[in-house]
């Protein structure tokens, strides 16, 4: 069943839209999150959404997604006829003798120890040894004692779900070699990341290298939405999930950042908003238009939400980095991650080892940064030719149960999403 994709960049005339209908692409297997059957009128209707709850997709143009096709004939946008600018989610991943960063036995005092495949009965680790080289640009080789001092009396923030508390993880291996520190100061109450009563884990995590008064924290929000409770004396109460409202963390903690950087995507599943409890809002009233209602609609409209509102605080504060990151693929086969889905492949990119595509497989990602002055840490493409990362059948007790083929094993993949911040940063 086929799909198709365009990316709006402004507000489409009806002419735009019947260009857009002739010239569509069909979305390539990786593309999540766009719909099968999605045809220019949703988008247009998404558009409508968006502008009728005050939220306009980033000015520009009615730009069509280079590809083939329907007729076959190929069509491209002007710039790609022109010599490449540094892309960095274009490449391919080589063989690095210096990798990993950090070994997968150590790095305990960050690593989670779930996530530490060198931990568990997997015995091919040749995935370790690949690093991601851009094409036309230049890429600094990861340093823990350079990227503190490039972040002197800075902080750095990651924002999101638990695969950006992959990324905050392995920025603090490669930031410390995977070595014990004790001389790093767990600064978390002063963000409120303290652990509540019950709970099996805090919100999220911030440490303070005293040496270069460097911040690296990360914190929990699945949906960036900000939660409210709607009865605050019931224990066991449901939350409105404000669909244009970033969470309340980012709006009380902004000030205090110097790079953000914000993912979401894999809870936007009806399952995951009932298990948590979270109903869906706008304008402060609960989303009764059933277009808006749609998971994947309501997800792109907080994207696009999310990111204009970022953008609107970065005049506000000179010294911040705005940054949204594209979504991390998954790789389930034969189903999903509970219905019998598996990734069995051990072998390093068995799908390719390069990306040539201009644009992003997220093109919900690419559309919401477009315009503004929130920068795309595009990781999907080169994210999706690693299936053999994941951390799989594989777990610390040696049991072998559902496979994750979600998260990524530690060194890995997500290592390489922070090289690519250090070098943009």
């Amino acid at each position: 069943m086929s799909a198709w994709v365009i990316s709006i960049q402004q507000q489409p005339t009806e002419d735009d839209f019947l260009k857009a209908e002739r010239h569509a692409v069909p979305v390539t297997e990786g593309m999540q999150y766009i719909g099968e059957n999605a045809d220019a009128n949703m988008a247009h209707d998404l558009v409508n959404e968006l502008s009728e709850h005050g939220i306009s997709p980033p000015s520009g143009t009615l730009r069509l997604k280079s590809g083939t096709d329907p007729d076959g004939d190929r069509h491209s946008d002007a710039a790609s006829d022109k010599k490449k600018d540094c892309n960095y989610a274009r490449g391919k991943w080589a063989v690095d003798k210096r990798r990993p960063l950090y070994s997968g036995f150590g790095c305990k005092q960050w690593l989670s120890e779930m996530w530490a495949c060198r931990l568990t009965k997997r015995t091919d680790f040749s995935f370790e040894a690949y690093r991601w080289l851009p094409e036309n640009c230049e890429m600094p080789e990861f340093e823990g004692s350079a990227f503190l001092k490039r972040m002197r009396h800075k902080t750095l923030a990651f924002v999101g779900d638990s695969l950006g508390r992959q990324q905050f993880q392995s920025m603090m291996c490669m930031i410390t070699g995977g070595r014990e520190t004790s001389d790093v100061e767990d600064v978390g109450r002063s963000y409120g990341l303290v652990k509540a009563r019950g709970a099996v884990r805090p919100d999220g995590w911030a440490y303070r290298f005293p040496r270069t008064n460097t911040t690296i924290l990360y914190y929990w929000s699945a949906s960036l939405c900000e939660l409210e409770p709607l009865n605050r004396s019931d224990a066991d109460t449901h939350y409105a999930m404000h669909l244009d409202r970033p969470a309340f963390f980012l709006k009380h903690f902004l000030h205090r950042f110097n790079v953000l950087v914000l993912n979401t995507g894999h809870h936007w599943n009806r399952g995951k908003l009932r298990a948590n409890k979270w109903e869906m809002y706008v304008g402060g009233k609960p989303v009764v238009d059933r277009k808006l209602a749609q998971i994947a609609n309501a997800r792109n409209f907080t994207v696009y939400s999310v990111v204009k509102w970022l953008d609107s605080q970065l005049p506000l504060h000179p010294g911040l980095k705005g940054f949204y990151r594209s979504i991390s693929p998954r790789h389930f086969v034969n189903g999903d991650w509970n219905t019998g889905g598996s990734c069995d492949h051990t072998t390093p990119l068995g799908g390719g080892s390069e990306v040539t595509q201009v644009h992003s497989s997220d093109t919900v990602a690419e559309g919401a940064v477009m315009r503004t002055k929130v920068k795309l840490l595009d990781i999907t493409a080169l994210s999706q030719l690693r299936d053999e990362c994941h951390i799989s059948k594989y777990s610390v007790k040696a049991s072998t149960g559902a496979h994750d083929c979600l998260h990524w094993c530690l060194p890995g993949v997500p290592d390489a999403w922070n090289e690519l911040l250090y070098a943009q940063i």
